[in-house]
């Protein structure tokens, strides 16, 4: 079990807890099994590299990236970096890459996807976590900023 995002928490007075299932989480379709939620209710967390160092994205589950919106957000083409890149720039492994307790400066980028919904489910650091979040609040927990970079995607519920 992985402390450093619950220690974190409580750190910054946080009310969020974070839930070790001891099962794996480490995709959109397990954690959706797993927490028994929608696959776009899982927030993914991506570390891309940006024109200026390295960020983490964080999208709805069955999001995907549209390469013209994140060139003109970002002024550079959509590259993601690489399991061990990852582990290296977050301090987590791929499965497991979360929006909190990141090292200084690491800045936090939230998709408007997530906006689909009310309670988002985002890692909380480990490949068997997870931590429920408001979608109002997650800006504020993460320092996060608000982007567009993700193709339309309808509602699963559309004719």
């Amino acid at each position: 079990m992985n402390d450093r995002v619950s220690a974190w928490f409580q750190e910054k007075g946080y009310p969020l807890t974070p839930r070790f299932t001891g099962e794996d989480t480490s995709t959109v379709q397990k954690a959706a099994a797993v927490l028994g939620v929608e696959d776009g209710q899982i927030a993914k967390s991506l570390a891309v590299r940006l024109a200026d160092g390295v960020a983490v994205l964080v999208t709805m589950g069955t999001a995907r990236l549209d390469n013209q919106k994140f060139k003109a957000a970002f002024h550079c083409k959509a590259k993601m970096l690489s399991p061990e890149e990852t582990a290296a720039a977050t301090g987590y492994v791929v499965g497991g890459v979360c929006p909190f307790a990141l090292p200084d400066g690491m800045p936090v980028y939230l998709d408007e996807s997530l906006r689909q919904y009310k309670i988002v489910f985002p890692s909380a650091g480990t490949r068997d976590s997870a931590v429920e979040v408001e979608v109002a609040r997650f800006a504020d927990y993460t320092g996060g900023h608000w982007v567009d970079v993700c193709k339309e995607t309808p509602a699963e519920d559309a004719p």
